[in-house]
């Protein structure tokens, strides 16, 4: 661990590794476990993933990294909060603002195995370990987002 806070470069590689597994994992849980996503939880998918390209960002600019990564962890931090406090508790969570997000930026079109919403939110309110499946995805955020935050203060 203290080999990771002593090399800014190692975090970044760490957050974008956590952030990929992350998705890997939605993916077989929906591929092989046959836990279809919502909108909401695409939407964080998206969010990971942006988390990931951020890290790219931090070989050139290490604090604007953190910066972007621990706005973007507070964004998933809303998103599954949101989802399980609002969106499960509803019927549909058609044209929400996630599924808006995800249409507007057409990944449901261009890579429907990874980003098409196939369940509507309550159906999709799953636990895992008898955790909820969004708190998993709330913890990771909430990580990258302590990660990303120590980036952006680091002098």
């Amino acid at each position: 661990m203290r080999a990771l806070l002593q090399r800014p470069a190692l975090l970044l590689i760490g957050i974008a590794l956590l952030s990929i597994a992350s998705v890997g994992t939605a993916l077989v849980s929906q591929h092989v476990y046959g836990m279809e996503p919502c909108p909401w939880c695409i939407l964080q998918r998206v969010i990971f993933i942006a988390i990931a390209l951020v890290c790219l960002i931090g070989f050139f600019a290490k604090r604007l990294a953190g910066a972007l990564v621990l706005l973007l962890a507070l964004c998933g931090v809303a998103a599954a909060l949101w989802q399980h406090f609002k969106a499960a508790a509803s019927s549909s969570c058609a044209m929400t603002l996630a599924d808006n997000i995800v249409s507007a930026m057409k990944l449901d079109s261009l890579w429907p195995d990874v980003f098409l919403p196939r369940a509507n939110c309550a159906d999709a309110a799953v636990s895992l370990v008898g955790v909820p499946y969004e708190f998993w995805s709330l913890a990771m955020f909430v990580l990258l987002g302590v990660a990303g935050g120590w980036l952006a203060r680091r002098r």
